[in-house]
């Protein structure tokens, strides 16, 4: 992307909103002139505007960026649309059930992509009483370790962090079909089905 918002995506919501470039430019503190530059691509709005340009436009900052007006279709929930993001920085894991923008220690994150946990992340769920034991058949030294485990299922998310150092196994209540991920520090996010 090339920059960061688009003419046309203020024109559209300014006029979806039923307000004149002039009544647009009155509630940001900017003259007509400025949005009707924007709205024309010979200039750009400050990147200091994106919140109050999108408050008056009525939609969040995500949405004023990408163009998408998010409409919440949300009628049955669904967690397998989960995203993990993991800070370079600090370790931060973060969890979101959905598309989001992420930032940690001023990056924005990139969503990890799952692969089919391979030959060197292999997985094994014991039954132990009404839960799973679960463990991973993986080094965990301070340079090379699995840093978390998470089981995701239609309905809820289970996650244990894990230590270089430690042991790459926990225990889990795994109640209906879903995705047990796992995530390594060299080569990302793993997961497979159970």
């Amino acid at each position: 992307m090339n920059t960061y918002i688009t003419g046309n995506t203020i024109k559209r919501l300014r006029e979806s909103k039923g307000l004149t470039q002039l009544q647009l430019a009155e509630k940001i503190g900017v003259t007509a002139k400025a949005v009707s530059k924007w709205e024309t691509a010979k200039g750009l709005p400050d990147i200091s505007l994106m919140e109050p340009l999108s408050h008056a436009l009525g939609v969040s900052v995500m949405e004023l960026m990408s163009g998408e007006t998010v409409i919440n279709r949300n009628v049955s929930s669904n967690l397998l649309l989960s995203r993990f993001y993991v800070c370079p920085v600090c370790g931060n894991i973060i969890h979101t059930t959905g598309e989001a923008v992420i930032s940690c220690c001023g990056i924005i994150l990139p969503p990890l992509e799952a692969e089919e946990a391979d030959e060197g992340h292999t997985v094994k769920a014991e039954s132990i009483e009404d839960e799973k034991f679960i463990t991973a058949d993986h080094e965990m030294t301070k340079k090379h370790f699995i840093s978390f485990m998470a089981y995701v299922t239609t309905d809820r998310v289970q996650m244990v962090k894990l230590y270089p150092e430690g042991n790459p196994e926990t225990r889990m209540q795994l109640r209906g079909r879903g995705y047990l991920y796992l995530y390594c520090n060299r080569h990302g996010l793993m997961r497979k089905r159970l």
